[in-house]
C-alpha cells in the first residue's frame, strides 16, 4: 500500500484505517500475507532499531520513506506483529513523531498527533499487559502536544491512564498531572472532585511503586516529588486537613503498628496540608522513622547476606579487612561469572597488598584475577605497584633496588599494552619510576650489559631485561 508522504489527507486516511480495519488486533500468524508482513517488519525494524523519533527525523527522505512504507505495510497486515510484542505500535509512534517533525504543514502535524494517540489506544486494547505503558505514554505525549496541552482532553487522558492502568501507570505521568491540576484548577477548568481524584490516585500509584517497584521505585519517588511543587499552590483549596484526618486516623488507630498504614496515613495527611506540628502528624512521623529504620536495617542485613561481594565492600569501608577478604572469598565460591570472580580476586589482592602488606598472597590473587578476565590491565598495575613500593627493601644498593623497579615498569608496560583503559595511568607510572632503574655505573661494575636477562631476587623473583640510567 503506497501512501503519500506529505499532506493532511493521507494522514486522515491512515487514521480511518487505524480506527477501523486494524483495530481488530490481528497478528501475522496464519495470515495469507504472513511472509509479506514478516519481510516488511524485518526491513523497517533493522532501520529503526535503537533510534529515537529525533534520529528518524534526520534521515533523508528516501531512507525514511522505506521505513515508513514498510512499517505501514507490516502494520496494515498485522498490527500485533507476531502477537508476542508490541513493536508495530511502539515503532509506529516514533515513526509518526518523526513524520510530524519532518512536516512543515501545521494541519498535518495535528493529524499526526491524532494518529499517535490512536496507536496508543489500539496498543492498550490489543496488548492489555502493556496498558500502563500505552495509556501513560498517550497522556504524557498529549500534554506536550501543542494541539492538546492544558486541555480537558489531556486531563481526561491522565484520568483514564490512572483508572485503567492503576499501579502499572508509568512514573512519567506524575509531574505533568501536577502541572495540569495546578493550571486547570486555578483557572476554574477542573472541579475540586476531579482534582482530588487525580492527585489521590497519583499518590497511591507513587506510594505503591516506591514500596514495591525495586527497579523504578526511585523514579516514582522523584517524579512525585516534582509533582508536589505545582500542587503546593492549589492543594490547600482542593483538600481539607480535618476532613482527611477524620477519614484516615480511625483506620490508623485500628492498626497503629503497621508500617504501610503509618506511611500512607502520614503522606496522605501531609498532602492535604496538615501541619508538621499537628500532634497526630508528629506521632505518625516518629513511628514511621523508627519502624523504617528497623526495616531498613533488616533489609540491609538480608541484602548483604545474599550479596557477599557488596558485604565485602562494606567491611572494607569500615576498615574490617579480614572480614572483607572472607566475604570476597564467599562471593567467589558462589559466583559463576568469571568476570565478577576476577573483580573479587582483585579486591582481595588490593586489601592484602595495600592494607595488610602481604605481598606474596596479594600477587597470587592478582594473577588469578588476570587469568579470569582477558586483556585486563588492572591486576598488572597492582602487581607493578607492589614491586615499586617494596623496591627499597630489595637491596642496599641502587642496582638491586633498580631491578625491582624494572620489574614494576615491565608490569606497567604489560598493562598498557593489553588494556587501553589503563594506558594513561600505566604510562604515568612508567614515567614516574623511570629515574629509579639501575644506575649505569653499578651495572658496569657487575659486568652487566644492557639487554641482559637478570633475576631481580628479593621476594619478587622475576627475570627482567636490564636497562640502566
Amino acid at each position: 500500500m503506497k501512501v503519500l508522504s506529505h499532506g493532511v489527507l493521507p494522514l486522515l486516511l491512515l487514521l480511518t484505517l487505524f480506527n477501523n480495519a486494524n483495530a481488530q488486533c490481528n497478528s501475522w500468524v496464519g495470515s495469507p500475507r504472513e511472509t509479506e508482513a514478516k519481510e516488511a517488519h524485518v526491513l523497517y525494524r533493522q532501520m529503526v532499531k535503537g533510534k529515537t523519533a529525533a534520529d528518524l527525523a534526520k534521515l533523508d527522505d528516501v531512507s525514511f520513506g522505506i521505513i515508513y512504507d514498510n512499517w505501514l505495510k507490516a502494520y496494515e497486515i498485522a498490527p500485533m506483529a507476531d502477537g508476542q510484542r508490541a513493536n508495530h505500535y511502539v515503532d509506529g509512534v516514533e515513526i509518526m513523531k518523526a513524520k510530524k517533525e519532518k512536516s512543515t504543514d501545521d494541519a498535518a502535524k495535528v493529524a499526526a498527533d491524532k494518529l499517535i494517540l490512536s496507536l496508543y489506544d489500539q496498543m492498550a486494547v490489543c496488548y492489555p499487559k502493556e496498558i500502563g505503558y500505552a495509556l501513560s505514554r498517550k497522556a504524557f505525549d498529549m500534554f506536550y502536544m501543542p494541539s492538546y496541552g492544558y486541555s480537558a482532553e489531556t486531563a481526561a487522558a491522565f484520568k483514564n491512564a490512572i483508572e485503567k492502568a492503576g499501579n502499572s501507570a508509568e512514573y512519567i505521568i506524575l509531574e505533568p498531572i501536577g502541572l495540569v491540576v495546578n493550571y486547570m484548577f486555578k483557572n476554574n477548568l477542573m472541579t475540586q472532585a476531579d482534582a482530588r481524584f487525580l492527585v489521590e490516585k497519583s499518590q497511591e500509584i507513587a506510594d505503591y511503586n516506591i514500596s514495591n517497584n525495586e527497579k523504578y521505585g526511585q523514579y516514582y519517588e522523584a517524579s512525585y516529588a516534582r509533582m508536589e511543587v505545582p500542587l503546593a499552590e492549589v492543594e490547600g483549596k482542593i483538600f481539607d486537613c480535618d476532613y482527611f484526618k477524620a477519614k484516615l486516623v480511625p483506620a490508623y488507630q485500628e492498626n497503629p503498628e503497621d508500617l504501610a498504614t503509618i506511611r500512607y496515613t502520614f503522606n496522605k495527611l501531609k498532602t492535604q496540608g496538615c501541619a508538621d506540628t499537628d500532634p497526630i502528624m508528629m506521632e505518625l512521623k516518629t513511628k514511621y522513622e523508627a519502624k523504617a529504620a528497623d526495616m531498613n536495617a533488616a533489609m540491609q542485613e538480608d541484602f548483604l547476606a545474599k550479596n557477599p561481594g557488596m558485604a565485602a565492600r562494606k567491611f572494607y569501608e569500615e576498615g574490617n579487612f579480614s572480614q572483607a577478604i572472607a566475604k570476597y572469598q564467599e562471593a567467589i565460591a558462589s559466583e559463576t561469572d568469571d568476570s565478577k570472580k576476577a573483580d573479587y580476586y582483585l579486591g582481595i589482592a588490593s586489601i592484602q597488598f595495600r592494607q595488610l602488606k602481604s605481598y606474596g598472597p596479594a600477587r597470587e590473587n592478582a594473577r588469578k584475577a588476570a587469568s579470569l578476565k582477558s586483556n585486563w590491565g588492572r591486576p598488572y598495575l597492582l602487581i607493578g605497584d607492589m614491586y615499586a613500593s617494596t623496591s627499597r627493601n630489595c637491596g642496599s644498593d641502587g642496582y638491586s633496588r633498580g631491578l625491582a623497579v624494572l620489574a614494576a615498569i615491565e608490569k606497567y608496560a604489560q598493562a598498557r599494552n593489553i588494556d587501553s583503559e589503563v594506558a594513561a595511568e600505566a604510562s604515568k607510572k612508567i614515567s614516574l619510576y623511570g629515574a629509579s632503574i639501575p644506575p649505569k655505573d653499578e651495572a658496569h661494575m657487575r659486568g652487566m650489559a644492557e639487554g641482559a636477562r637478570v633475576s631481580t631476587g628479593c621476594w619478587i623473583g622475576e627475570t627482567v631485561t636490564l636497562r640502566y640510567n
